[in-house]
């Protein structure tokens, strides 16, 4: 029996979260941070998108049928980014908890076709360790997904280490997906804040997780990356060289290209020579399919995709879901 096809990064909406928010200060000061960090024509085709893809993002029936379309046996269903690390500790708490709900409601309308990743409060350390828990042990979601920032604080902030250390001892999947561009105003136009600013995002928050040492000390955190880890493979060998030729890079014990083959990577990198590339970085088996489902970025032939990049039928097998489903179900404490 051939192994299900697994995409690894598919989002759903949570409108019942999204109630919680509605009409705060913090969600008022959230939105005008993005009307600035977009152009007006960039902001309106987003609205336009987020109306067409209504029942494709909360609809499992129409999820279902996209997946059938794609080729696809099985998707990694994560929140649409919705993290709003403005919220104090007794919203965090709602928001994480109605997401979390109903995620796991969601994927369990098609349990075999449908794993599901939550959210956690950042924010609060303390709180988010003990919704992770939460997540996992009694929604039976398989972790969760982070942003690349926590309202500017880097998620290689020793502030978070309790966070890591319970992801590694639940073995729980922790997706980094950035949401939102720290270079802001500067990449307003044509849409630059998400196709450039999303990988740099990606890459810079890989990058200070690698050089801190935070992956010296949670060796077994199940750290995936989306968007094919932004930039960070692609220019790798200039923090190697940085790491050899000066000590005050020198925070990780082993070279940053070593941890590569310790991070999980989406394949979604739009290009065979690209993809290839990704694969030769990092390693056949740390590379997972990614559609980014629905959105415009995303692709819709991921299989498609995968054929094209040329690799060997045992590498190729892994891409299409043998990693991915060795993630999700290796190394779970339930």
């Amino acid at each position: 029996m051939s192994t299900p096809v697994v995409d690894f990064h598919g989002h759903l909406a949570v409108p019942a979260a999204d109630a919680l928010v509605a009409g705060t200060p913090g969600l008022a000061a959230e939105l005008a941070a993005e009307q600035r960090a977009h152009s007006p024509e960039s902001l309106a085709v987003n609205r336009a998108q987020l109306q067409d893809l209504a029942s494709r993002l909360t609809d499992v029936g129409a999820r279902l049928a996209d997946l059938d379309a794609m080729g696809v046996d099985v998707q990694v269903v994560g929140p649409m980014p919705m993290h709003h690390h403005w919220a104090d500790p007794d919203l965090a708490l709602d928001l994480a908890r109605t997401t979390n709900e109903a995620v796991a409601a969601h994927c369990a309308e098609a349990p075999d076709r449908l794993y599901g990743l939550g959210t956690i409060p950042l924010q609060h350390p303390d709180l988010a360790v003990a919704l992770l828990d939460r997540a996992v042990t009694e929604h039976g979601l398989y972790g969760v997904s982070v942003s690349t920032t926590v309202d500017g604080r880097e998620l290689a902030d020793p502030v978070h280490d309790p966070v890591w250390h319970k992801a590694e001892e639940l073995g729980a999947i922790v997706f980094v997906h950035p949401w939102g561009c720290s270079l802001g105003t500067r990449l307003a136009t044509h849409y630059l804040g998400n196709t450039v600013g999303q990988p740099v995002e990606t890459a810079v928050a890989l990058s200070h997780l690698i050089f801190t040492g935070v992956l010296d000390r949670f060796p077994r955190l199940k750290l995936v990356a989306a968007h094919g880890g932004g930039y960070l493979p692609t220019y790798i060998g200039r923090s190697d060289h940085a790491w050899r030729v000066r000590q005050d890079a020198r925070g990780c014990a082993e070279p940053p290209s070593a941890y590569l083959r310790r991070i999980w990577f989406d394949a979604l990198v739009y290009t065979p020579r690209a993809l290839r590339h990704l694969v030769e970085e990092v390693g056949a088996d740390r590379v997972v399919l990614g559609t980014d489902h629905p959105f415009d970025m995303g692709v819709d032939d991921p299989v498609a995709r995968l054929d094209a990049a040329g690799l060997a039928p045992a590498d190729r097998a892994a891409v299409a879901g043998g990693n991915a489903l060795d993630l999700l179900l290796k190394g779970r404490t339930r």
